[in-house]
């Protein structure tokens, strides 16, 4: 049984990997071997020659009076065959170990970042696989959009999620249903997000429909929601068009609660909010009463997502109530 040295040495240098672990892994998987056979020895262990590569299975010797006096070689008929099979499937092993961890460390950095890929058909038809370049993420149901078709060769945004070490090698799940999607989406068309001259201060969001951002400037004479619409709109639309034409609100962000939870039910004007509760977070909102189902809006969506965006429950009522 012997191993390349030289081959072992070039190897674990490429790939960053301490040589005497590698060693040990050896060793220990073909002692595993070893024992695994009927013609094994008690107290046997395996030995790789640093300077020749030889591996050995060494068994002790003992005196009448039970102390150590040496290791005597053992080699069963076919062992070797085994034991070289053995070394070659520990040494692979290592190298995709220490693949995956790096490619885990890599994408690990970019847990709530936005990372683009090409979308794979995979055996699960409920699961979407993105090709990543050095491995594939998954976007599982959960984090799907609802109606939205994942065709085969197609180039997607998604956000990151999560990124582990599994049985199979790394786990990286994505999202195309976050909030946070949304608002780093915007990050990509809009410098002064970057240059912290504009800050997106809270993201609501269902998915496939519609989404809040509300968004506050940091320098005078900015405009937060001109920063984000920008020139006839095209930024606002670039995001658009990657959630293929989910409608995006964006509303100013206050420290007054009236005036957060009045900017929060745009497009619907706002006559007066009234905080009820302060505590609880309560808040009564008058609107005119043309305008009463486009505050609530479709389902309730449009309070919904305004209740979501300022934290704040919104309690609805028109201006002139019918008696």
């Amino acid at each position: 049984m012997h191993v390349e040295m030289s081959a072992l040495i070039a190897l674990t240098t490429e790939k960053t990997i301490p040589l005497e672990q590698l060693i040990q892994g050896i060793e220990i998987g073909v002692l595993t071997a070893y024992n695994q056979m009927e013609e094994a020895k008690r107290h046997a262990r395996a030995h790789l020659d640093r300077e020749t590569g030889e591996i050995s299975i060494l068994v002790p010797q003992f005196n009448e009076i039970g102390e150590k006096i040496g290791d005597e070689p053992d080699m069963p008929e076919g062992f070797s065959r085994v034991a070289t099979s053995t070394a070659r499937q520990i040494i692979k092993l290592k190298m995709r170990e220490t693949n995956d961890a790096s490619i885990v460390g890599e994408f690990t950095a970019n847990v709530g970042d936005v990372i683009s890929g090409v979308v794979q058909q995979g055996r699960d038809p409920k699961m979407i696989n993105v090709n990543l370049g050095r491995t594939e993420g998954r976007i599982p149901p959960q984090e799907q959009v609802p109606g939205e078709i994942y065709n085969h060769g197609d180039r997607i945004k998604c956000f990151v999620v999560e990124v582990k070490q599994g049985l199979k090698g790394p786990e990286i799940m994505l999202s195309r249903s976050h909030p946070a999607l949304v608002k780093q989406l915007f990050a990509f068309e809009v410098p002064e997000i970057n240059d912290r001259i504009v800050e997106i201060m809270a993201v609501a969001r269902e998915a496939g429909h519609r989404t809040k951002v509300a968004v506050k400037s940091h320098r005078a004479g900015v405009s937060p929601k001109g920063s984000l619409i920008g020139p006839m709109g095209s930024r606002a639309r670039a995001v658009m068009d990657e959630l293929h034409g989910e409608k995006i609100d964006i509303v100013d962000w206050s420290e007054d609660p009236a005036s957060f939870v009045a900017n929060a039910l745009a497009p619907s004007k706002v006559v007066s909010v009234e905080i009820t509760d302060l505590a609880g977070r309560c808040a009564k909102v008058v609107v005119p009463d043309y305008q009463l189902s486009l505050a609530i809006g479709k389902d309730g969506q449009n309070a919904r997502l305004a209740a979501r965006l300022t934290g704040w429950r919104i309690d609805i009522h028109p201006d002139n109530p019918i008696m």
